[in-house]
Formats: C-alpha cells, sequence, structure tokens
C-alpha cells in the first residue's frame, strides 16, 4: 500500500514538473508581450514589434523587430533579432541575437567571442536583462579609424513587475582612434536604483562615474578630465505627494596640456514638489517630444498647429500646478577652480503654497516667484582670456557685473515679477 502511495506521489510530481514549463512558457510570453507594449508606450525613440513567437513545452522561438528613432534627424535603424526561450519550473530564459549576426560576414570584432544578450524572467514578476560584451576592435582601413573596446557588463534587475529596476553598467575602456582626432574613456561605472512612484515619476538614487576622459586633437593640446562624477537621489514624502530631487556633479580636474584646473563642483535640487502636477509636466514634454518626431512634410499644417497650441495650454496648466502648489529649486552651489582664483555662484528661486482662494487669484504663471542669484569671478580671468572679456563686457557695461576688489560680482533678487542685479530693476515678463 505504501508502495502504491510513493508511485502515485512520484507520477503527480513528475505530471507537475511536466506542466510547469508549459506554464511558465504561457506565462512568459503574456509578460513579454506586455512589457513590449509598455516600453513602446513610455517613450517614442525605441520601439519593439514581436513579429512571431512559436511556443513549445520545454521552450520557444522568437523573430523581434526593434526599431530605434534619432529624435533630432528622425532617421530611423531597423535591428531584426532572433530569440530563443527556454523554460524551466519558475521561471524562463531568454537569448537575443541578432539575424544578421553580431557582425557582418567576414569581419572580426569579436575576437575572444561574441556578446551575449540575455533576458531571465521569473514567475514572481522579476526579471534580469544582462548584456556580457567581449573584447571588441572595429577597424575601418579606408580611413584610418579604429573602435576598441575592453569589453563590459550592462545588468538590468527588475522587480515588483517592473515598478522597481537596479541598473549596473560597467565599461573599463573605450578607445576611438583617427588620423586627425584620439579619444579614450576609463572606467565607467554606474549604479541606480529607482522605484516607480507614478506617471512617468520615479524615485531613488544612483552614481555615475568615469576615472578619466583623454581628447587629443592633432592641432591642439591635449584635454584630459579625471574624476568625474554624477550623483543623484529622488525621494517622495508626504504619502507620495511630494518631491525632493537633487543633482550633483564632480570633477577633480581638467588638464589642459600641461596645465591643470580643479576641482569643480556644480549641485542642482529640486525641492517640495508637487508629484502630480510634477507628473503632469513631465508627460507634456512627453508628448510634445513625439509629436515633433512624428512630425512629417505631409503633416496637415493647421492640425500640427492646433496640436502645439493645446500642448502649451498643457505646457501652461502644469506649470501653473507646480507654481500654485509651491516649489523650491536652483543651483544650490557652482564652484570652478581656475588658476586665476575660483568662480562662485548660486541661483534660487521658490514659489510659496497658495490657498484654495489664493489659486483662484492667480492671475499670471508664478505671479509669486521669488528668488536670488549670485555670481562671482576674478576680474584677471576676463582680462587675461579674450573668449570670457568677450562674453563678460557687455554685462559690465550694463551694470549686471560689477568690480568689488580683484572680482567681478553680480548679486541679484527676485520678487513680484521684478528682477533686480546690482541694484538695477529688470521687469519680468508675466508668463515666466
Amino acid at each position: 500500500m505504501i508502495k502504491k502511495k510513493w508511485i502515485a506521489g512520484g507520477l503527480a510530481v513528475l505530471v507537475v514538473a511536466g506542466a510547469a514549463p508549459w506554464a511558465v512558457g504561457y506565462m512568459t510570453e503574456q509578460q513579454w508581450q506586455e512589457a513590449a507594449r509598455e516600453v513602446n508606450l513610455g517613450q517614442p525613440f525605441l520601439q519593439l514589434e514581436t513579429d512571431e513567437y512559436r511556443r513549445g513545452l520545454f521552450g520557444a522561438e522568437a523573430a523581434l523587430t526593434v526599431t530605434v528613432k534619432n529624435p533630432e534627424t528622425a532617421e530611423t535603424h531597423v535591428v531584426n533579432m532572433d530569440v530563443q526561450v527556454s523554460h524551466g519550473i519558475t521561471g524562463s530564459l531568454m537569448s537575443f541575437r541578432p539575424s544578421g549576426g553580431w557582425q557582418p560576414e567576414g569581419a572580426d570584432w569579436f575576437s575572444e567571442g561574441e556578446p551575449d544578450l540575455t533576458l531571465e524572467t521569473r514567475l514572481w514578476g522579476s526579471a534580469i536583462l544582462e548584456l556580457v560584451a567581449p573584447a571588441m576592435r572595429i577597424e575601418n582601413p579606408e580611413h584610418g579609424e579604429v573602435i576598441s573596446s575592453s569589453g563590459g557588463l550592462l545588468r538590468l534587475d527588475f522587480g515588483r513587475y517592473g515598478k522597481a529596476a537596479d541598473l549596473l553598467v560597467v565599461v573599463p575602456e573605450v578607445a576611438i582612434a583617427s588620423p586627425v582626432l584620439e579619444a579614450r574613456i576609463v572606467d565607467v561605472q554606474v549604479e541606480q536604483s529607482m522605484t516607480w512612484l507614478t506617471g512617468d515619476i520615479w524615485t531613488g538614487g544612483g552614481v555615475a562615474t568615469i576615472s578619466e576622459v583623454r581628447l587629443q586633437d592633432v592641432d591642439t593640446p591635449p584635454v584630459s578630465v579625471a574624476g568625474l562624477s554624477l550623483q543623484g537621489d529622488t525621494q517622495a514624502r508626504d504619502d507620495d505627494s511630494r518631491l525632493d530631487s537633487q543633482a550633483t556633479l564632480e570633477v577633480e580636474s581638467v588638464d589642459v596640456g600641461e596645465e591643470a584646473i580643479g576641482p569643480h563642483r556644480l549641485e542642482i535640487a529640486f525641492s517640495d514638489l508637487d508629484v502630480e502636477s510634477w507628473n503632469r509636466l513631465n508627460t507634456v514634454l512627453t508628448e510634445m517630444q513625439a509629436q515633433a518626431m512624428a512630425s512629417t512634410a505631409d503633416t496637415d499644417p493647421r492640425v500640427a498647429f492646433e496640436q502645439q497650441m493645446a500642448m502649451v495650454q498643457g505646457l501652461n496648466q502644469a506649470a501653473r500646478g507646480i507654481a500654485m502648489n509651491g516649489f523650491s529649486a536652483g543651483i544650490r552651489e557652482l564652484k570652478l577652480e581656475t588658476p586665476e582664483g575660483s568662480i562662485r555662484g548660486h541661483l534660487d528661486i521658490s514659489h510659496p503654497r497658495l490657498s484654495a482662494a489664493e489659486q483662484g487669484q492667480m492671475l499670471m504663471v508664478m505671479q509669486g516667484l521669488t528668488g536670488e542669484v549670485n555670481l562671482s569671478l576674478p576680474v584677471s580671468l576676463a582680462e587675461d582670456y579674450p573668449a570670457i572679456r568677450m562674453q563678460v563686457a557687455p554685462l559690465v557695461k550694463q551694470g549686471l557685473l560689477i568690480q568689488e576688489g580683484d572680482r567681478l560680482v553680480l548679486d541679484g533678487s527676485m520678487e513680484d515679477l521684478m528682477l533686480t542685479i546690482n541694484g538695477q530693476d529688470i521687469p519680468l515678463p508675466p508668463l515666466l
């Protein structure tokens, strides 16, 4: 009797183990179709189209068309991909490869093996997209150009059905050489964690660093930028109704020939943003960009104009919403070190949160905007460099920059749609 129970149990396990890959395969296909739809709707630059999806018990095959659109020229580049899918008990592994291969026939771009692009999915809504790139060298003998890379890794770990993601990018070195220019980028690393909040708004933080960027032109001294880092952090508060965001750019040094200047620092921050209004503004900007990319010579000018006016109206309403709900933004710190001395500055702009009655009386966008601006630089910097002197001279002539000792100073404030710089009043347009 016990033996029969063990046999029945074993058969049940076999049935489940055999049926699981089929169920996983079905779920994988549904998840893939939904993910492709979300990508296509989320932005206009990259479009995914599944031409064919043939699902079997333990695996599947698919044909995919990837269309990349250049936002500046509206030109498109199409890549056809072959996808091999293997189904497991709890997830699937999708392997992507260009239909024509990773390199043209007869080429030898990858001496250590071809790139490996995979997507690993799980039934509980997590996925890992990973690109492992080997060392690469592309030569163009006709023009004497060479592009080389030490390889690298791109890993995107999704969770919560795409509502959370961790990004990792590691590229040790990329170099471009031609008869007129040499460029080298060393040690690129990117780490970022993101959590979806609402609409197009994500929270989280990350850091991107580059050890060195070096440019060498045949007619100019070499330029090297060392210790480049960009850090950012965005957090929601007050039951996810308000948003704070800041980004800091730092550079250890910039070397031009034998002269080194640095360090440099720029910090930008947004505080107390209304999430709903900020999301509306981002949506309008995305729609405007998509409309510009979709516009062609055959587009009816009248229809295009009406769409543009609707976009402008939406942009105006979003800006009013941000202002009425209060915010603060600006350049918290600007510091550039030069041999002549430091360039320092900051900019702060804010608008108070309005009551319901005050919102009804708000006739102009950002009518209650206030702020202050300060910029200071060495006089010798303007005297010794003609290019800087040409930019500074008109400001000095208008009194927007005044000399205080050995420095040129701009000191300003803003209130009631009036910008006051060094004692001079400048009316601001009511629709600022």
